[in-house]
């Protein structure tokens, strides 16, 4: 079977750094072929553009507060047969598009799921869910690792993040891309309502795994505590023209009302705003509903055929390796870990203290990935609160754990 080619689109709006970030990950994929294409304001392009290996990713500006429409974007220039989503503040596991687009290929599905690990790099964000008739989210039971596909129901389709899902190109011509009417929030919500109601199946694919920093952006703060409701509010407007019942609107705008005051409430009551701001949001949240009520909808800038050639990344050849240190060698540890990836090995470093700290895991920004933590604590989250390991037992488990998802030798 021909391997499909694939695009990987990034939109970045005021986080250049985080950008650099992801795309130094991204450039450590395990796949061939594909390509990268950033669409990103001024000060991205400029981040990306600097990056030693820019010659290789596809940069177009775009100075626009819209993802929807930044992404359409993306997707006219991808020429890959396959389209993959990240955002500019998470970082892909090495084998994260190879899983992706293996599961299309093998369940004949246009479209893939993975899951999302959090700021910790440990615990997952995101997993397997499913959205309703009315939009609202529910979880998808998944058991062990193998990709589960979910054929769609008139009243139950699969649900994708936004930060880590595939479409097949074509499938999103067809469909008209993202609607330019979702300026932020709901953006792939709507795509997966719409690809559900086309008979599309989807593919959730617990080995696609990208890390997810939720950094902050315009509309929210570093703490994930929302600074401005207006396009979720006109987010949900739109929402309800193309999918609810005029006379279901109504109440569901009450009870999505009641719960955003209620989370505004439960983060001033924990310090993370302050009471004023409550009344404030709130108030947003109404003007952007009157707004979207009247927004224009189904605007496309998506080109059936890929307005720029296919740009192939040189693909990572090198297997994955490990370094395992204790704390009191973790300099010359990080140094050894820069000079490897600078030699083109996809590294991974884990500190060990003699403590039973929790483990942290993140992907550095010298280009390898940093998991620190005590020797008898936990990395994944289900393991027992304590256990007493010798250090090279301890070696071989993370090895173990972490090449089922990065790749390497166990």
């Amino acid at each position: 079977m021909t391997q499909l080619s694939a695009s990987v689109v990034i939109v970045s709006r005021g986080r250049p750094e985080a950008l650099g970030l992801c795309l130094t990950g991204c450039m450590q994929l395990h796949y061939d072929p594909f390509e990268i294409v950033v669409v990103a304001d001024p000060a991205g392009v400029a981040a990306a553009q600097a990056l030693p290996f820019a010659s290789q990713i596809k940069i177009i500006g775009f100075d626009e507060a819209n993802i929807s429409l930044a992404r359409n974007i993306g997707i006219s220039a991808a020429a890959g047969d396959v389209v993959a989503f990240i955002d500019d503040d998470a970082v892909p596991e090495p084998t994260w598009l190879t899983h992706l687009v293996q599961a299309m290929q093998q369940n004949d599905v246009a479209v893939a799921g993975g899951f999302v690990r959090g700021r910790n790099g440990i615990s997952y964000q995101w997993q397997g869910r499913t959205l309703d008739a009315m939009g609202d989210a529910a979880e998808l039971p998944i058991a062990g690792m193998d990709p589960v596909v979910v054929q769609p129901t008139p009243d139950r389709v699969a649900k994708t993040e936004g930060t880590n899902m595939a479409v097949r190109r074509d499938v999103l011509v067809a469909l008209g891309g993202f609607d330019p009417a979702y300026h932020y929030f709901l953006d792939e919500t709507d795509l997966n309502m719409r690809l559900g109601r086309a008979g599309y199946a989807c593919a959730i694919v617990p080995r696609a795994q990208v890390h997810h920093g939720f950094a902050a952006n315009k509309l929210r703060r570093a703490d994930r505590a929302p600074t401005d409701l207006f396009d979720i509010g006109a987010s949900w407007a739109v929402f309800q023209r193309k999918f609810i019942p005029q006379e279901k609107r109504r109440d569901h705008w009450r009870a999505l009302r009641v719960s955003e005051r209620r989370r505004a409430v439960r983060l001033m009551v924990s310090g993370h705003i302050e009471p004023r701001a409550v009344t404030g949001l709130i108030d947003r949240l109404d003007q952007g509903y009157g707004q979207g009520i009247s927004r224009r909808m189904g605007d496309s800038l998506v080109t059936e055929t890929s307005n720029a050639p296919f740009k192939r990344v040189v693909p990572w050849i090198l297997p994955a390796g490990y370094i395992m240190v204790r704390r009191s060698d973790a300099a010359s540890a990080r140094a050894e870990a820069a000079r490897r990836v600078k030699n083109g090995e996809v590294v991974t470093l884990i500190i060990l203290s003699l403590t039973a700290l929790y483990h942290q895991a993140r992907f550095h920004p010298g280009g390898y990935w940093e998991q620190c933590g005590g020797l008898f604590g936990k990395s994944e989250r289900s393991q027992p609160m304590l256990r007493f390991w010798r250090f090279h037992e301890r070696v071989v488990a993370e090895k173990a754990r972490i090449s089922a998802i990065r790749g390497g030798v166990g």
